[in-house]
């Protein structure tokens, strides 16, 4: 799949979804929501696809609103649609049955940086920065990030960096918990690549539990939660994935899940 804003393909289990406005740093349009979200789509469906890796062409992940395209003449409405469409995208990549890999390459700032922190993993490399301008700027959040970002890194982290709006490297992303990964500028792509390979190799329907029960922690009680994963465990011994880890584990090989 290659479209105007987005280059799509998949191998060895990963989707990798790639934002392709390089000339404008990945600066988000309501067109590149709107293929974004069809992207997602596609890998949510393709049985072949275990986990999705989403980063940017060129020189940066993605640098939040394209300002150009905020052109005079656009109505109330149209401003509207093209907000709900980052709520849209965020949620798609929240709410995703397989797990999301978020690979910054380079600076991931407002809509960028609500995008990479709603994946599942965030991945940067050394010289990334990552920052939520939008205050400074007299604009405001989106993406679920002030839902999100105070469960990652604490209270009174998220209004340091919301209020003040400064971009922080991997290293201190990392440091405060919302960085999975810092890896090297040279070869990082690949080694992200690498990263989502060895999640793409673990067992599906237990991912896909795993991922809807951990984001829900916040709002369930414990007997909830302990309800949640009986039957979690209850169904997952129904598939044959179950059954190959067992035997994988006694014939002392790695298995071979085939979500099923």
């Amino acid at each position: 799949m290659l479209t105007e804003t987005i280059i799509y393909r998949s191998a060895g289990g990963i989707a990798e979804i790639r934002l392709n406005r390089p000339q404008r740093l990945n600066a988000v349009t309501q067109q590149l929501y709107d293929e974004l979200t069809v992207a997602l789509d596609i890998a949510e469906a393709d049985g072949d696809v275990r986990v999705v890796l989403l980063t940017g062409e060129g020189r940066a992940f993605c640098v939040g609103a394209d300002l150009k395209a905020h052109q005079a003449g656009r109505t109330a409405f149209d401003r509207r649609q093209y907000l709900q469409g980052e709520q849209i995208v965020c949620k798609r990549l929240l709410l995703l049955s397989k797990p999301v890999v978020a690979a910054v390459n380079g600076y991931a700032l407002g809509a960028g940086a609500e995008m990479a922190i709603a994946a599942d993993f965030l991945l940067m490399a050394e010289s990334a920065q990552i920052g939520l301008p939008e205050i400074s700027i007299g604009t405001f959040l989106g993406g679920g990030v002030t839902y999100l970002l105070p469960r990652l890194v604490g209270l009174a982290k998220a209004r340091e960096l919301v209020f003040l709006g400064e971009r922080i490297g991997g290293a201190e992303a990392m440091r405060i918990g919302l960085a999975n990964r810092v890896l090297p500028d040279d070869g990082f792509i690949d080694a992200a690549r690498e990263f989502a390979g060895k999640i793409a190799g673990k067992a599906p329907f237990s991912m896909q539990l795993a991922k809807e029960q951990l984001n829900m922690a916040a709002e369930r009680t414990l007997d909830a939660a302990l309800t949640a994963e009986l039957e979690g465990m209850m169904f997952v011994g129904t598939t044959q994935d179950w059954q190959e880890g067992l035997d994988a584990f006694a014939e002392k090989r790695p298995p071979v899940f085939r979500g099923r």
